[in-house]
């Protein structure tokens, strides 16, 4: 037996003894009651879409695969194994392995399971790579649509504050008319709007994450384009007629009808067949990336400190997700001859 495997063995003996001297008659501790009650008492208080995502993992997953297991019954195999039956997904693996990571830290805590077990997992588990999603600026045709489109006033205001500012969807939702200071020139993120069924909507007095608090300078032409509406709404900017706040219906039918004028700016006809729209694959979150984009290529009259302020992100995401932009702007050779010249 090999020094390491006989480490784990006597760490999970110590582990199991001193349960037996706390309580002599400890019955098995099943794996998936044990995330359930892991869940209601770390995770409950979370947002909408964070309990979601645990939920489905322990009530789909966890509950299917370790059906009746004590907790020390858990080891690389079994955990490799439910990953593996979810290969072709790797968002799936990625979450899988996140919430057995947290389950069974809370389990050593609690004196269920050893921690050279839980580091023997988690040293050895496997997972695909996941490969990012295609990041994409706006085109020129949809650039030129946005301001060419035959929209509403409360459409049009959408996509305005989309381009002008790079705020998420959830943020541009949860928007009402004292947010913004037009006098100043800003607008103020202090809330986010969540789609909690199709038909309901959760307001978040908090944006996505602590950076997301700040407040984004408008410039004269945005303000002048979408003033008239909101100085005219009572209550929050973009919903149905006669409702509070916009649901997950609201928004399906309002962006669909976007992209449609969209569209027929950029030459579409809807009533003739054959014809290939120009605007395709268009998200909000696009925009967000243009905005984002177009502002690193300011580097460095704007630093990517302010940049991530902007965008309610951290420094580090900017410089993850964004330094090639700055980097092809780079001029290295005439750079370095400029600053070694010695006359």
């Amino acid at each position: 037996m090999k020094t390491n495997d006989f480490d784990d063995l006597l760490d999970q003996f110590v582990v199991e003894f001193k349960q037996r001297l706390q309580d002599p008659d400890r019955q098995p501790v099943d794996f998936y009651d044990y995330s359930v009650k892991w869940f209601e008492t770390y995770k409950k208080c979370k947002e909408y879409n964070t309990r979601v995502m645990y939920d489905n993992i322990i009530n789909t997953h966890f509950q299917r695969y370790f059906h009746n297991m004590d907790v020390r019954q858990l080891d690389l195999y079994n955990c490799q194994g439910l990953i593996n039956e979810n290969i072709d997904h790797p968002r799936t693996c990625q979450l899988l392995a996140l919430t057995l990571k947290q389950v069974l830290k809370s389990a050593v805590r609690d004196g269920l399971f050893s921690s050279s077990a839980y580091e023997k997992i988690f040293s050895g588990l496997s997972l695909p790579k996941k490969k990012k999603p295609q990041k994409r600026p706006l085109t020129d045709i949809e650039r030129k649509a946005v301001f060419e489109a035959d929209l509403s006033p409360m459409k049009h205001t959408f996509l305005y504050l989309l381009y002008y500012t790079g705020i998420r969807k959830g943020e541009a939702l949860a928007l009402r008319p004292d947010d913004f200071d037009f006098e100043n020139g800003s607008v103020l993120i202090t809330k986010t709007l969540i789609f909690t069924s199709f038909s309901d909507s959760e307001l978040k007095f908090s944006p996505k994450s602590e950076n997301g608090f700040r407040e984004i300078p408008l410039p004269e032409e945005c303000i002048s384009l979408i003033r008239p509406y909101i100085s005219s709404c009572d209550g929050f900017l973009f919903r149905g007629q006669g409702a509070v706040l916009a649901n997950r219906s609201f928004y399906r039918r309002f962006w669909e009808s976007i992209l449609t004028g969209l569209n027929i700016a950029a030459g579409y006809n809807p009533w003739k067949k054959g014809q290939v729209k120009p605007i395709q694959g268009l998200t909000a979150h696009i925009f967000r990336h243009d905005y984002c984009t177009q502002l690193c290529y300011q580097v460095p009259d704007i630093s990517t400190k302010m940049i991530a302020q902007l965008m309610g992100d951290s420094e580090k995401m900017v410089l993850d997700v964004y330094s090639h932009l700055m980097l092809e702007k780079e001029k290295v050779l005439s750079s370095i001859t400029n600053a070694r010249k010695h006359s």
